[in-house]
């Protein structure tokens, strides 16, 4: 006698009969209060959410004016000051106000503490302040824009920014300076929450690599994030009282701004790419009902990523003046911190080969992070090599190689994560359909906005000009008609995710039968995740392999 074994589909629904209101964290109280005071991580993370999605847009308006401007050689949208500024306050937006905090502060707010089997984050008040403090910087620098933009570009570089702007360069780095400690708190928090709150029989190797990836980002975080704060202040030092730090006319070096704000902004890099690396772990696994290839080699490659990233701050000042046996030095580190990347992409591939792969949106997503990334990593070895990299040096192809990793890697990782993880998040499902075709469209506009601009870098067109030869029309053209496909690409996942939330359909506590503690509390979780401590008794990713079934032939 056989017993016959249901297995639920991937968008499996919840039972129909039980229409039981549920004691949740998004119910358990209503008013504005409850929320702006709440100590619960699961709102504080979806605080966040509507927080970094409002930068977000922000960010790509001026990323439409910019692609806008550069339709046409000749410069006639707008004056040079006023596309500085845009220039100047996308990439504010995006890198500090978007992407460092994205996945840390919304998906690891979110998911930490359930991943690990506590009921919250080490220190909650700790984490409500860091929204806070994230809010009050964001608005100091929404008051910027307000009040005229600044035109210094996202690097802030001296003396430009210290002694000859005339644009509102204090208050985006008091903005600026002010965000950073959100940055850190968050990564302390981690750090503690991980070290001391694992449930019983959840050692370090039965981890997910989701947290492994956010142990190392939030290092990064704690020693890196305190520098360019420092160089951030430094600045609006000299501005102020005219102290000679880094203006030459007043015995200052220049050069030492570019060290100390690359000492934390190239593994601040890896503050936006390590998270998204942990999402794609989860993904790459899920939906290849596999066991992930080389798990110790992914978590130790995410720490040696944290650790190297801090030694080649230097290969972005190749064109500086720095003696030529730095430049060396730089050259061969920036090749051996791609390694451990490659040994990830590599055991990812691993993971898919003979797996039981389904192409639900969230590996969409994923599938589209490994090519962009491939891509964008490749790249940065052309720009690792001293020789090439003289002359490409502030070209658009060092704009491509930077949107490859960032959009192309951490966005797909994070629009791919938010689909993982919204059943459990909302409790409810979206439309799959739609989601499929979104992440397409994404893909497609991505790549019409971005490897034309490998092009047209190489061929010798500065950033940051907003005129240009007339023989670089079309690849410019090209690049516009991507960015128009690619933000339409961002709208369709918003509509239907805010549609979802009143009339998805109800979502079960495992919808795409995934392993991970998260997957065993109700959709949306309780306020205290876990009625009881879990005790864990299996490794990560411990899914059953799929057997074939094999049919006796019939005896004639």
């Amino acid at each position: 006698m056989s017993t016959a074994v249901f297995t639920p589909k991937p968008h499996q629904l919840a039972d129909e009969e039980d229409h039981r209101p549920r004691k949740n964290y998004l119910n358990v109280a209503f008013t504005t209060k409850s929320w702006l005071l709440t100590v619960d991580h699961k709102r504080i993370a979806i605080l966040y959410l509507i927080a970094v999605t409002l930068f977000f847009f922000l960010g790509g308006f001026f990323a439409v004016m910019i692609r806008l401007e550069l339709l046409t050689p000749a410069g006639d949208l707008m004056q040079s000051e006023t596309y500085n500024k845009m220039f100047t306050m996308h990439g504010v937006m995006m890198v500090f106000f978007f992407l460092i905090p994205a996945i840390p502060a919304i998906l690891g707010n979110f998911l930490v503490p359930i991943m690990i089997g506590a009921r919250d984050l080490a220190f909650p008040r700790l984490n409500l302040l860091s929204w806070y403090i994230y809010m009050i910087g964001g608005l100091f620098t929404f008051a910027a824009v307000l009040l005229g933009g600044v035109d210094t570009g996202w690097t802030f570089y001296t003396p430009y920014s210290s002694t000859y702007s005339n644009t509102n360069v204090i208050l985006t780095a008091v903005g600026v300076f002010i965000t950073g400690f959100s940055s850190i708190l968050t990564g302390l928090n981690f750090i503690v929450t991980i070290h001391k709150m694992r449930a019983p029989g959840l050692t370090w190797f039965r981890l997910p690599l989701f947290i492994w990836a956010h142990y190392a980002t939030s290092l990064i975080q704690i020693l890196g994030t305190p520098v360019v704060t420092a160089a951030i202040f430094l600045v609006a030092l000299e501005r102020l009282f005219h102290i000679g730090i880094f203006d030459p006319k007043l015995g200052g070096d220049p050069i030492l701004f570019q060290h100390l704000f690359w000492f934390y902004s190239h593994p601040a890099v890896y503050i936006m790419i390590l998270p998204a690396m942990g999402v794609i772990s989860e993904l790459i696994t899920c939906f290849s009902k596999k066991k992930v290839f080389g798990y110790h080699f992914i978590a130790f490659s995410s720490v040696a990523i944290a650790v190297l990233g801090f030694l080649v701050w230097g290969h972005h000042m190749f064109t500086s003046g720095q003696s030529i046996y730095a430049g060396m030095v730089f050259s061969i580190l920036s090749f051996l911190v791609a390694i451990p990347s490659a040994i990830k992409v590599f055991n990812w591939t691993a993971t898919l080969y003979k797996g039981s792969v389904s192409y639900q949106a969230p590996m969409l997503y994923a599938i589209g992070f490994l090519g962009l990334f491939t891509i964008g990593g490749l790249t940065g070895l052309f720009l690792a090599t001293l020789a090439v990299d003289v002359h490409v040096h502030d070209t658009y192809f060092v704009v491509a190689h930077f949107h490859y990793i960032m959009v192309g890697g951490t966005i797909m990782a994070y629009l791919g994560g938010i689909h993982f993880w919204w059943p459990k998040i909302t409790g409810r499902l979206y439309p799959e359909g739609w989601a499929r075709f979104a992440a397409l469209v994404v893909f497609v506009g991505f790549n019409l906005t971005f490897f034309p601009q490998f092009l047209v870098g190489y061929l010798g067109m500065p950033r940051r000009y907003h005129f240009y030869p007339d023989e670089f029309q079309i690849l410019n053209v090209m690049s516009t008609a991507g960015a128009s496909i690619l933000g339409v690409g961002y709208v369709i996942p918003l509509i239907y995710l805010i549609w979802s939330l009143r009339y998805g359909a109800r979502a079960s506590d495992n919808p795409w039968n995934a392993t991970g503690l998260e997957w065993k509390i109700p959709s949306p979780p309780p306020p205290e995740n876990f009625l009881k401590t879990p005790i864990v008794t299996e490794e990560a990713y411990e899914y059953t392999p799929l057997r074939p079934k094999v049919e006796e032939a019939e005896v004639v």
